[in-house]
């Protein structure tokens, strides 16, 4: 992986992600050059510096994009606006959840996020609510174009610990699968993004509530296909999107984006600082995260997040994609998930090397080479459903 910030793998990590999710390496370097020092102080003591220098870019990139709106260049505006919405996403997700900057700064990401929409997307990405038991979860929606003739098969795209309905925007996915003539509902599921800021909806181990309640959801809109509706979930997302599918037969196939078989083990281990973490403030973050307050009974609580027993109930099309030198989530999770997915008509493990790229967590070292393959092996696999 790519080091701007030797030795300090969360920051690296914020850097690749924002390098292969549409940003540039000359916007990137220069907001990284100012915070070298900060970085080698350690994963946590830099946060608001990081934050400091990514707003300064964020606060160029949204100046240049308002005076090219005002000439009438409204494309070079929401080109713009993507990338800064992408800059300050990163930027976020570094913070403590205490930081006073926090929220007003995700606040700023959904404004910059709906002005990338506007002028960008055309309408043919939109803001939805997914209703979930007396409230609704916040989404956007980008209808494939295959839509104006009739309904296309859709995926719902999971968020793991740490990551928003914005980071999947930025990865570009859905736009590699609205290229193949499927729709993509980004989902910020209880426990992430704006459904935690805003909302205070925390994680739950039955991932098939909120599951269900998205798949509800895409069965109201006539432009989406009942049948061929699948789930793809990254990193967390591995877990849920594998226990959403095994209670929730309604879904046509589902993506282990990284495979998160036994995240309560991979707490135990953290514990003991085996394995790298993904943001900074961790034990921090995670409580907040589950709604928790007390470190040892949420140890407790979180050994009963794993798919033991759970992906045999699978009986859809599931596909599990895996970097080999993933040092947040170890390989052998998802040699499990795919041994015990017995009940899965087509199962399929894609495990990236070094050699190829996209070995890190998620690929996120090659991010675009995951998300074609994941793209590909979704639409063959509706193809197949179709002809079927």
């Amino acid at each position: 992986m790519f080091e701007y910030f030797p030795g300090n793998y969360v920051w690296n990590l914020g850097v690749v992600a924002a390098l292969n999710s549409g940003g540039l390496i000359d916007e990137v370097d220069r907001a990284c050059r100012p915070i070298r020092q900060a970085a080698a102080d350690g994963e946590d003591a830099g946060t608001p510096d990081f934050l400091r220098a990514w707003t300064a870019l964020t606060d160029q990139l949204a100046g240049q994009a308002e005076a090219a709106e005002k000439a009438g260049h409204t494309r070079t505006a929401g080109q713009l606006y993507a990338r800064a919405t992408n800059y300050l996403c990163q930027a976020e997700r570094m913070l403590s959840n205490s930081d006073p900057d926090r929220l007003p700064a995700y606040r700023r990401v959904l404004d910059l996020q709906q002005k990338a929409f506007d002028l960008k997307d055309h309408g043919h990405v939109t803001r939805v609510a997914v209703p979930y038991e007396g409230t609704t979860l916040p989404g956007y929606f980008s209808a494939a174009p295959a839509t104006a003739h009739g309904p296309a098969p859709a995926v719902v795209l999971v968020n793991g610990l740490d990551s928003t309905k914005e980071h999947q925007y930025s990865s570009g996915h859905w736009e590699e699968l609205a290229a193949r003539g499927i729709s993509c509902l980004m989902l910020d599921q209880p426990g992430t993004g704006e459904a935690l800021r805003m909302q205070g909806l925390t994680a739950r181990i039955d991932a098939e509530a909120w599951g269900s309640a998205a798949i509800d959801y895409l069965h109201t809109r006539t432009d989406v296909d009942p049948a061929r509706i699948g789930i793809v979930g990254w990193s967390l997302g591995g877990y849920y999107a594998p226990r959403v599918a095994a209670f929730e037969k309604r879904y046509a196939l589902v993506v282990a984006w990284g495979a998160n078989h036994n995240w309560g083990a991979v707490q135990r281990r953290r514990l003991e600082r085996e394995g790298e973490r993904p943001v900074p403030h961790y034990w921090e973050h995670v409580l907040w995260v589950w709604g928790h307050t007390d470190l040892q009974d949420f140890i407790g609580f979180a050994d009963d997040v794993h798919l033991d027993g759970v992906v045999e109930r699978i009986t859809a099309p599931f596909l599990i994609a895996h970097g080999a030198n993933d040092r947040q989530i170890p390989l052998e999770y998802a040699h499990r998930s795919y041994d015990q997915a017995v009940n899965s008509p087509k199962r399929e493990l894609r495990i990236f090397s070094p050699e190829e790229g996209a070995t890190e967590h998620i690929g996120l070292d090659h991010l675009p080479h995951v998300s074609t393959f994941i793209a590909d092996w979704v639409a063959d696999t509706f193809t197949d459903q179709a002809n079927s």
